[in-house]
């Protein structure tokens, strides 16, 4: 591993530290002026140069699945980046030595043979890499949930389109086969017009276990790994793995996987684009220990024309997974999943970030002649890979995405604020709540900021 490549001193990254000022990517001084103007390129990308960016379990998974690739010629597995050196290690061992390692992922940015990139890093690190990926001319596919706040969101979409990216956020629902038929059954109007979804999920997760905050491990970045986080000490309670349980980094149980679940919702009620008129949460916050977001949780998602109401319920009334034949896929993830409730009879799904699960009469269902065409995904990854190289849009682009994000952010304002929030989705601005409003950007430290 090259030390000049994956290690940048405090005060060399402080002087080159990537920012957007306005709609400008201003990035580290090796980045040259030529990369910064360029654009995606579909045409030299029928085998697409990919970096990682983000090691951990999410993205040891993506990292294996690019080596199989390329080994079919499908994809180069040119970079990957990582705050934590042990996990740069492993994956150097894993892609082999031809695959640069990176701990500052704008020297990946930087480097023009790259096409695209795989972001899988801590959700509060995802707009800020997004945007500077997509100013870079990257191509991105990033997990999700898309984003921690609504002004990153907007961000986003505007840097997407602006650079003409091919764009995938990671809730690979959408492209399961079950989902699929799930969106055929509801198109086709099986249970006629759909006024409710109610989901469900486990609690959140209490910290019953507290820890004092410690020097960070020898091999971590501790000041690279919180990026545009206000800066706070080492936390074992609050680091790789456990950030999903602090507000201002994972946003809790609605994001995990409630996003998932959302995102199926969005998708199988042809919501994409839209966005609710009220949101209203109620619950309870932990009474102890670091981690912050809620226990128990319910929100209400209005929408209107055409109307419908999306419950988030944590916990909520699971439905007894059904029983399935030694030669159907087995529901794995019973613990959340959704009702879907119309004028003519309801229809269940199992299952959100892991997988996705249809009970038996949707999967048995035969769609009249002429049916509600459905495009079907290829799965998330050949989805994304397929739009690279030929420009299609994806099952889950940006925009899909944020607007599913927007649901959790908004969830989690509502119950912070502890009132009910007016959403505008045209200008994606909470209406009629100046301190609401206010909550929809934060401060980002320097110098990781947008």
């Amino acid at each position: 591993m090259n030390d000049r490549n994956r290690e940048v001193s405090r005060r060399t990254f402080l002087k080159t530290a990537g920012t957007v000022a306005g709609s400008a990517l201003v990035l580290p001084h090796l980045i040259r002026s030529e990369v910064l103007a360029a654009q995606a390129r579909p045409g030299a990308n029928q085998r697409p140069t990919i970096a990682l960016i983000g090691l951990g379990e999410r993205g040891t998974n993506h990292l294996v699945n690019m080596v199989d690739r390329m080994g079919k010629g499908e994809v180069y597995v040119a970079a990957v980046c990582d705050a934590d050196e042990k996990r740069l290690e492993k994956a150097k061992q894993i892609a082999g030595p031809k695959t640069e390692a990176y701990r500052d992922y704008r020297y990946i940015l930087q480097r023009k043979d790259i096409d695209a990139v795989i972001i899988a890093t801590p959700d509060h690190w995802h707009g800020v890499q997004f945007v500077q990926a997509a100013q870079c001319g990257k191509h991105v596919y990033c997990e999700s949930p898309a984003c921690s706040t609504i002004e990153e969101g907007k961000a986003m979409i505007e840097a997407a389109r602006k650079a003409k990216i091919v764009t995938q956020i990671g809730a690979q629902g959408r492209s399961q086969g079950e989902a699929y038929l799930m969106r055929r059954y509801l198109a086709d109007g099986a249970v006629g017009k759909v006024t409710k979804v109610t989901c469900w999920s486990n609690l959140g997760q209490v910290d019953d276990n507290p820890e004092p905050d410690e020097d960070p491990p020898p091999e971590l970045d501790w000041d690279l790994w919180l990026g545009p986080l206000r800066w706070q000490s080492y936390n074992p309670r609050f680091s790789n793995g456990e950030f999903r349980w602090m507000m201002e980094s994972g946003g809790g149980r609605i994001c995990h996987p409630g996003a998932h679940v959302m995102s199926c919702a969005m998708w199988w009620m042809g919501a994409d684009g839209t966005g609710p008129d009220t949101v209203e949460a109620v619950g309870a916050a932990p009474t102890k220990g670091l981690w912050d977001t809620a226990v128990e949780m319910k929100v209400t998602y209005t929408f209107k024309n055409p109307d419908w109401v999306l419950t988030w319920n944590q916990p909520g009334k699971p439905v007894e997974p059904e029983e399935r034949k030694p030669e159907e896929a087995a529901i794995d993830q019973p613990s959340c999943g959704a009702i879907y409730q119309g004028e003519n009879g309801e229809a269940v799904a199992w299952g959100g970030d892991v997988g996705i699960w249809a009970e038996r009469k949707v999967r048995q269902w035969k769609s009249p002649s002429p049916g509600v065409e459905i495009a079907k995904s290829p799965g998330h990854i050949e989805d994304w890979l397929n739009g690279i190289r030929t420009g299609a849009k994806t099952i889950m682009d940006v925009e899909a995405g944020v607007g599913v994000a927007n649901l959790c952010i908004l969830g989690n304002l509502s119950f912070i604020l502890g009132r009910k929030l007016h959403w505008d989705n045209n200008k994606f601005e909470i209406t009629g709540d100046e301190q609401a409003g206010r909550l929809m950007n934060r401060p980002q430290r320097f110098p990781y900021y947008m």
